[in-house]
């Protein structure tokens, strides 16, 4: 499903950041760090993007991003690069430097593996009513309609409220009217 959500929204960088949680669940390492890496470069040097405006309530945090980057590199064993991730989470996350930052450098200074960050469970994209209402094709045209006059030799072809308008001119005969 995130395979086919990255591919119709190829700038989703939660969707990225999603997929790459899965991708660590499911112990395939470098995609997850790959899944990681388009995600924070899909942020495009944002330190946040809130996707409450589609229907997830969530906000992407890029510390989060790198966060989890650095979970990536540990299980890959690159202690070097899982450092300067969360060197980098430092500089990115708004209040300075946090204990949960703090930790997890500790962490990897001991060469502990990390818990990768997530949108938290049970929340899903879920549109606005009125805008899943709004994906129903709609016919603003109307359906055709074959209109003929009662007026007698009328060659007029075009909107009504458009016709020159003549003194007498739409009186019909009387064998018309019979």
């Amino acid at each position: 499903a995130f395979d086919k959500t990255v591919a119709k929204d190829n700038s989703l960088a939660v969707g990225f950041f999603q997929r790459g949680f899965v991708h660590l669940q499911l112990e395939m390492y470098e995609e997850a760090l790959s899944d990681y890496h388009m995600a924070f470069s899909h942020l495009r040097k944002n330190p946040f993007i809130d996707y409450k405006q589609l229907g997830l309530r969530h906000v992407l945090y890029a510390w989060e991003v790198l966060y989890s980057t650095a979970a990536a590199q540990c299980r890959l064993q690159q202690w070097q690069e899982a450092r300067a991730s969360l060197d980098k989470a430092v500089v990115w996350r708004p209040e300075g430097r946090t204990a949960i930052l703090d930790m997890a450098l500790e962490r990897v200074q001991n060469r502990l593996f990390l818990e990768p960050m997530q949108v938290p469970l049970g929340e899903f994209f879920r549109p606005r009513k009125k805008e899943v209402e709004q994906l129903d094709s709609k016919d603003f045209l109307g359906k055709p309609k074959v209109i003929s006059s009662i007026i007698p030799n009328d060659e007029y072809i075009g909107f009504e409220p458009l016709r020159p308008q003549k003194q007498g001119f739409y009186e019909p005969s009387a064998d018309a009217l019979r």
